[in-house]
């Protein structure tokens, strides 16, 4: 209790929570999960489900995200994305069979709504992802209409979005389906597949509503009608970065240049896990993860979390990177991403910042994100031995110090003015720049108020020990 105290007496403000504000894409950090591979609550929809089989539906459904959404919400994450919750013909959702109805292993209308009700509830946004490239075979439109499809040769089928009834059907399906249950986005599948002019018009009508976000799923240049587009090279360069200590960071500087407004993600749901190059590599995942999720919450950029990484879920391909998740394990790293989400939540600098590298060589990296309101600076050593970096005045600012917020270590400048930074190997320490600190009053004072009231405790204790002693005494002789 004491020390809590101390701790919350001694961390830096920050600015306004994000969510007091008016949130824009920028703002934002995604959760992205599989319904059935989340939690399985309702036994009435689990039809031919078979958990073992890595291909087949295990059971998720919209209760048990519902009822277990408290996962996602406390690790603070502002956006959940679903993935495709139409009728379907795998587990994934990509084999859509029918736009007009829910996957009925997933559950009904109503608990979908329920689930959405529950999430706008803690504040945070629904996305659903929406495909057209590899639906099932047996979808209802391609008997009715067969000239809006092209076949892809796995026995699946793509909609023509260069067609104008598909661009048509496509936003009047997915128009009304917003409307119907009050969803925040739509994350449009094989994005780069699609007609440009169709993602712009579908952008445009779904954008009526106020706040509502399209992105896309890919790897891609920006372009008209995205809110947000994922990094191009993002994914493996962070995973080449990080699998291991001792990986060069050369290429992290250039791309942190070009990730502000764009999605950034390190698994994605389309392949492998990080945990499978951290384990090829012989890496330590717990280690690895944490040095990884320090670069993604604090670099520019939109970031996109697989569900399972907070408990370093492998699998080199699918479908056995898609497993069911398991929320009974070890909490430090999920309470490392909670602790990196409510700071970048917290901080306007961190989200949406300027960058100005300041050190990177062997695996050791120091840059600073700064607004007109706060300043901080991110120390990342990614190797095998202690780093050492003096920072000048100019950097830092007069009568300023560093205050880390993981590893506690407090940097004031030395007799020459320089700010020395010190990290241990596979370390990343957060500093934010302050103003610097004389004697704590209040803290001295809150310490010596809680001694007084621990030793009053004690005395009260020993009080009512001595007397119940005398009445059982007393009772004897009686």
């Amino acid at each position: 209790m004491i020390l809590a105290l101390a701790a919350a007496l001694l961390l830096p403000s920050t600015a306004s929570v994000a969510a007091e504000e008016t949130r824009t894409i920028e703002d934002e950090s995604i959760y992205d999960v599989l319904v059935d591979r989340y939690f399985n609550k309702q036994i009435q929809n689990d039809y031919e489900v078979d958990a073992t089989d890595p291909g087949a539906f295990s059971g998720g459904d919209f209760s048990g995200m519902e009822s277990e959404i408290a996962h996602v919400r406390d690790m603070g994450f502002t956006v959940l994305s679903i993935g495709p919750v139409f009728q379907t013909a795998s587990y994934d959702g990509r084999q859509v069979l029918d736009y007009s109805q829910l996957e009925r292993h997933f559950g009904t209308a109503e608990e979908f709504q329920s689930l959405i009700d529950e999430v706008h509830e803690g504040d945070m946004k629904v996305i659903v992802d929406l495909p057209t490239q590899e639906v099932s075979a047996e979808h209802i439109w391609a008997e009715e209409n067969p000239g809006w499809f092209i076949e892809n040769g796995d026995q699946t089928l793509s909609l023509d979005t260069s067609n104008e009834e598909v661009q048509q059907a496509l936003t009047q399906m997915f128009g009304d389906f917003r409307d119907t249950y009050g969803i925040d986005g739509v994350r449009l599948q094989d994005s780069e597949e699609l007609d440009p002019a169709f993602v712009e018009n579908f952008s445009a009508a779904m954008k009526q509503q106020e706040g509502f976000y399209v992105l896309a799923d890919a790897e891609m240049e920006s372009q008209p009608g995205f809110d947000a587009v994922v990094q191009e090279g993002v994914e493996q360069a962070l995973r080449d970065s990080y699998r291991n200590f001792d990986q060069s960071l050369e290429g992290i500087p250039e791309l942190m240049q070009q990730t502000e407004g764009r999605l950034i993600r390190v698994d994605s749901l389309d392949g492998s896990r990080f945990t499978a190059d951290i384990v090829e590599s012989r890496g330590y995942p717990p280690t690895r993860w944490r040095m990884l999720f320090a670069q993604l919450l604090t670099m520019p950029g939109i970031p996109v979390v697989q569900y399972g990484s907070e408990t370093a879920m492998n699998g080199e391909e699918l479908p056995e990177s898609h497993q069911i998740l398991d929320m009974a394990v070890e909490k430090e790293l999920i309470d490392y991403i909670t602790n990196l989400n409510s700071l970048r939540n917290s901080s306007e600098a961190l989200r949406t910042g300027e960058l100005e590298l300041l050190h990177e060589e062997e695996g050791w990296m120091v840059y600073k994100r700064s607004s007109e309101e706060e300043a901080w600076i991110i120390a990342i050593n990614n190797s095998s031995e202690t780093k050492s970096l003096s920072l000048a005045p100019d950097v830092i600012g007069e009568g300023m110090e560093l205050r880390g917020l993981f590893e506690s270590d407090i940097v004031r400048p030395d007799e020459d003015g320089q700010y020395r930074l010190t990290l241990d190997r596979e370390l990343v320490e957060t500093y934010h720049i302050t103003e610097k600190r004389g004697l704590n009053t209040a803290y001295i004072v809150t310490l010596g108020l809680m001694y007084l009231i621990f030793m009053g405790f004690l005395w009260i204790v020993w009080k009512k020990g001595k007397q119940r002693k005398a009445d059982e005494a007393a009772k004897k002789n009686n």
